[in-house]
């Protein structure tokens, strides 16, 4: 399938990429409930977050770091963290932020190879950190659109508990 705003996806199982990804570009991997971002280093290398533990397989671990404090910075082979599952190059933000040297890209994620960092799903995931590399800015539409859907959630809510209440005491009135 191809997008041409974004890049092709890849089936890693079934197929090769038309384009190939060079050094600095974002890498969207589509997991069964989420997206997970990596960066593009160079001879079929990423660079990317996984679990403190790194004893489980590439799929699960990746699952596990949703929920996880704490993250690794690694670098591993782009066909061994995607599995089976799919791809595309997505260089998303590229219209709206400026991205840095590529030289000064791979050198700050060389630097972060082997480091423990923070990790939050709304405001320190995957996305942020690929992002924080190739732009010098966190960016998330992932984390904002999951912001969003809590506040509406919260809003929803806070109107139903309102709407609540109010038909509540019309009930109690004694007239």
């Amino acid at each position: 399938m191809m997008d041409s705003e974004h890049g092709t996806t890849v089936n890693m199982a079934s197929s090769e990429a038309d384009e190939e990804p060079q050094p600095g570009d974002l890498i969207e991997i589509f997991r069964p409930a989420y997206q997970h971002w990596a960066l593009y280093l160079g001879d079929g290398y990423i660079i990317n977050l996984t679990p403190v533990d790194e004893s489980q397989a590439a799929a699960v671990s990746s699952v596990k770091s949703v929920f996880s404090r704490k993250a690794v910075v690694r670098m591993q082979l782009l066909k061994e963290v995607v599995g089976g599952d799919s791809y595309r190059i997505n260089n998303k933000y590229d219209d709206s932020h400026t991205p840095l040297a590529v030289s000064e890209i791979i050198e700050r994620a060389q630097l972060l190879i082997g480091q423990e960092v923070s990790y939050d799903l709304l405001g320190s995931n995957c996305e942020h950190f690929v992002t924080l590399l190739r732009y010098g800015e966190g960016v998330s539409e992932q984390a904002s659109r999951a912001i969003g859907a809590i506040s509406l959630v919260t809003a929803a809510a806070s109107a139903f508990s309102v709407l609540g209440l109010i038909n509540t005491r019309s009930r109690n009135r004694p007239f």
